[in-house]
């Protein structure tokens, strides 16, 4: 799978749920899905996992081939005053389960697809 922002962001926009994470709403649906979904990145696309603390914990995202990606700052009403704190699966994995991230795995799969070229024919 190649990495294309824009199809990652529509393809994470699609897949969030309250499966995914708790404090998702149908008004806020990147709400707390920061770890899973930097987890999944990192999972998908490797580079790196970094943080950055906010007043209300640890607030994580990737880092691919040295471009920052926070697929979940729309969350906030604040822009983030990054840190880019080094980070690790171990970190990250404090504020998710295994069973979001393979919630956030299979729906992703299932519509980055919707994101894909159509074939010629």
């Amino acid at each position: 799978m190649d990495f294309d922002p824009d199809e990652v962001q529509g393809a994470l926009r699609k897949a969030w749920s309250l499966s995914t994470a708790s404090q998702w709403t149908a008004d806020n649906p990147a709400a707390g899905q920061c770890n899973v979904t930097a987890l999944l990145i990192h999972d998908l696309f490797g580079g790196d996992l970094l943080k950055t603390p906010l007043p209300q914990g640890d607030h994580f995202y990737n880092r691919i081939e040295g471009r920052r990606y926070d697929f979940t700052a729309c969350q906030f009403d604040q822009p983030i005053a990054y840190m880019d704190v080094p980070a690790n699966r171990a970190d990250a994995e404090l504020g998710a389960t295994n069973g979001q991230l393979a919630e956030l795995r299979a729906a992703f799969e299932y519509h980055i697809g919707d994101w894909q070229p159509l074939e010629p024919q």
